[in-house]
């Protein structure tokens, strides 16, 4: 059977890679006009995230003069230096030390502007934890990173997880561009949640934030956060005096690229090698056991009248950690899934789940690769599927069969790729 499952795993790592390299911030950049900058005296610009650098570099390029100043929060430093720009290298899924300092950095630059000045806010997924800085100073670094990793693990929605951050945050949730006082101000944004959720994107500094304090309080209450928090961090929340995110005056907003575009560039390529394709992205923010059988369940359905099948679905799905948990992410762990699900059947389908970022939890991988002899293969080579699911331990087994995707990081991040196939 794996004999007639190769020509589809082919096919879906096509069309993730595909996808991925049509989904270009240069091009979005071009479709973006910015001469209308030109009259002010300095321009400036804050970059953060994932997709920082190319963002960075491209506005570069375009603008009708020379950046008077900025800083840059990426996962690595570029190959050549902006002058005047100060870069950091921020810490993911975890803050670091310059998740702090380029956060302060940044308050101190937008400080420092007045009505005359221009600041670009170039923002991209990841951001909230490369770039962080408590509302109350006494709180430590250490104490940060306890905070995020019980957020990460708690299975709450990115949605949620971004409300908890914009209230604990001094740069999130509307409060850096707050600090640009009159300074005119533009964010252009490369999205990795859901269009609903905008303001949610690395935490959304520069954003109106509609979410409360109360709100912020019901979701630690439903995940029993406080039990995994530092004194200091549960004294926070439970400050009788935690302020709301600050209301924002209008300034324009463009999402440069989103899962859509990642979206309509795997539809094309699925397409050209002839697959009937249809889209559904109704499991985005699903538990991904959920998630799993809903695709599994619409693909099955869609078999019935289309042979040659191409079920496309972006978005993310969550995942609840226990204590203990090995390697993977929530792809790897949705792909797993997908292959209990499949396995024995006598057809021949495959499923591709990836990160647009190319990077899946803690593993090297940007996803993985199963279909209906994933498990049986993952038998013959003494590995147990079901115990490695129930682990959160995917990486070693797909790493075994050969089935993981390796990108490295694609310097963009427009959420998770799921490419169901069937011939």
């Amino acid at each position: 059977m794996i004999s007639l499952q190769r020509p589809l795993h082919d096919d879906a790592r096509s069309i993730f890679h595909q996808a991925i390299l049509s989904s270009s911030i240069p091009a979005a950049f071009d479709r973006r006009p910015l001469d209308s900058v030109a009259h002010y005296q300095k321009i400036y610009a804050v970059a953060v995230g994932k997709a920082a650098l190319p963002m960075l570099d491209a506005l570069r390029a375009r603008l009708p003069q020379p950046l008077a100043g900025g800083l840059c929060c990426a996962p690595m430093l570029p190959a050549e230096r902006i002058p005047a720009v100060d870069y950091y290298v921020g810490g993911h899924p975890l803050p670091n030390q310059d998740s702090f300092q380029s956060a302060r950095s940044a308050l101190d630059l937008l400080h420092r502007l007045g009505e005359h000045d221009m600041v670009f806010f170039l923002m991209s997924g990841g951001g909230s934890a490369m770039f962080e800085l408590p509302l109350d100073p006494r709180i430590s670094l250490a104490e940060t990173r306890t905070l995020y990793q019980a957020l990460v693990g708690s299975g709450a929605t990115i949605a949620e997880i971004n409300t908890v951050r914009k209230h604990f945050s001094a740069v999130k949730g509307g409060r850096l561009a707050a600090a640009a006082g009159h300074a005119a101000r533009c964010s252009l944004l490369v999205s990795d949640v859901a269009p609903r959720f905008l303001d949610a994107l690395a935490s959304g500094p520069t954003l109106p934030d509609a979410s409360t304090v109360a709100e912020c309080r019901e979701i630690l209450d439903r995940y029993h956060l406080r039990d995994h928090f530092p004194a200091a961090i549960r004294a926070f929340f439970d400050d009788p005096d935690l302020p709301e995110t600050p209301a924002l005056a209008d300034a324009p907003v463009e999402t440069l690229l989103s899962s859509d575009d990642l979206l309509h560039a795997a539809r094309a390529r699925a397409v050209a090698l002839d697959y009937k394709v249809v889209i559904d992205n109704a499991c985005d923010d699903w538990d991904y056991a959920d998630a799993a059988r809903y695709l599994l369940d619409r693909f099955h359905q869609l078999r019935h009248e289309h042979k040659k099948l191409c079920l496309l679905s972006g978005g993310e799905v969550t995942v609840r950690l226990g204590r203990e948990h090995g390697e993977g992410g929530r792809n790897q762990q949705f792909a797993l899934a997908c292959a209990v699900e499949l396995s024995g059947q006598d057809l021949a389908a495959v499923v591709l789940s990836a990160g647009s970022d190319g990077i899946d939890g803690n593993s090297a991988a940007a996803g993985a690769i199963a279909d209906t002899t994933t498990v049986s293969r993952s038998k013959a080579l003494g590995l147990d599927a079901l115990a490695a699911l129930e682990r959160f331990d995917a990486y070693p087994l797909f790493t075994a069969l050969g089935d993981t995707l390796v990108t490295g990081p694609t310097h963009n991040n427009l959420r998770d790729l799921r490419i169901l196939l069937s011939a």
